[in-house]
């Protein structure tokens, strides 16, 4: 009891004296969050929307004046695209120097990024990709579809990443993400990600639009893949996937495709990291097909 007593004493006398640790925790993790939303270029309002926290709440976080939940930090952080710790480490995330030679990399020509790959990476990075090509891109860019029909016509073996986390999980990718959240799905990702390289030297993968950023696997699959950025239009990925039936990126949300090119230009750099690009835009299944096999062929991806 006494315990308790001294320590509720100091707490008081660290506020009494502005230097309470909580207090520099809250303004820290507000400046990380309004910093990473201005540099992927999310409004407020957009952010709101995916973490299902309020706008009123976010702009009191940012200020250093809300005194947020751990799982409602937890949902900024995935809506954001970076894991919590990022948030409440002691470290500056914008000083570090793993962040700033990643920085450093990302804007250097291709030049300079394969020299710096070739020394950090002593194996031949073609030797490391082996046979193995990977499929990027936003939802509704015609990934699954293409990836399927190229490996028939190739020869080789198809594969959704998402399929191999549900068969590993037992359960749907929804199933998942409401069971596990975010961090729980992208840890079964990576898993995911692990099995196939081990088990494939040829293959096709097909993988999830996010997935690019969560740095450590994005880079894994760039070092073992020889990746193709899938692209369309705004438009056409909301109409294609649509088209599937699927209708969440339109029900009850009137800014659906404001929330979309946001999504798009927060990560055109990373998408963009890939090794070539194929655009499907205004173009038939068959046309896009006959490109992807083309430029796989043409590339010595397989």
């Amino acid at each position: 009891m006494a315990e308790i007593t001294n320590f509720r004493g100091e707490a008081r006398a660290q506020a009494d004296n502005g230097d309470n640790p909580a207090d520099d925790l809250i303004a820290r993790v507000g400046e990380r969050v309004r910093r990473a939303r201005d540099r992927k270029g999310i409004p407020r309002r957009v952010l709101s929307e995916k973490s299902g926290v309020s706008p009123r709440y976010l702009a009191q976080l940012e200020a250093g004046e809300g005194n947020i939940s751990i799982g409602l930090l937890q949902k900024v952080a995935a809506a954001l695209d970076h894991k919590i710790e990022w948030l409440v480490g002691e470290d500056d995330p914008w000083t570090s120097d793993a962040l700033r030679v990643a920085d450093l990399y990302r804007t250097a020509n291709s030049d300079v990024q394969a020299a710096v790959l070739r020394t950090l990476s002593p194996e031949p990075m073609a030797a490391r990709r082996a046979h193995r090509v990977c499929l990027v891109g936003l939802r509704g860019a015609g990934k699954s579809t293409l990836g399927r029909r190229a490996g028939r016509e190739l020869g080789i073996p198809f594969v959704e990443l998402n399929r191999e986390i549900e068969e590993q999980a037992g359960m749907p990718v929804d199933e998942v993400m409401a069971f596990y959240g975010q961090e729980g799905y992208r840890r079964l990702e990576a898993q995911a990600m692990s099995r196939v390289i081990a088990t494939h030297d040829t293959m096709i993968l097909a993988v999830a639009g996010g997935i690019v950023a969560e740095p450590e696997t994005y880079n894994r699959l760039l070092s073992n893949f020889h990746t193709i950025w899938v692209k369309a239009t705004p438009a056409e990925h909301m109409a294609r996937v649509r088209e599937q039936g699927d209708e969440r990126p339109m029900a009850g949300n009137p800014e659906a495709m404001e929330q979309l090119k946001s999504i798009l230009t927060s990560r055109e750099a990373l998408y963009d990291r890939a090794l070539a690009q194929l655009d499907t835009s205004s173009k038939s299944e068959d046309e896009s097909l006959e490109e992807l096999v083309s430029l796989i062929r043409d590339r010595g991806f397989v």
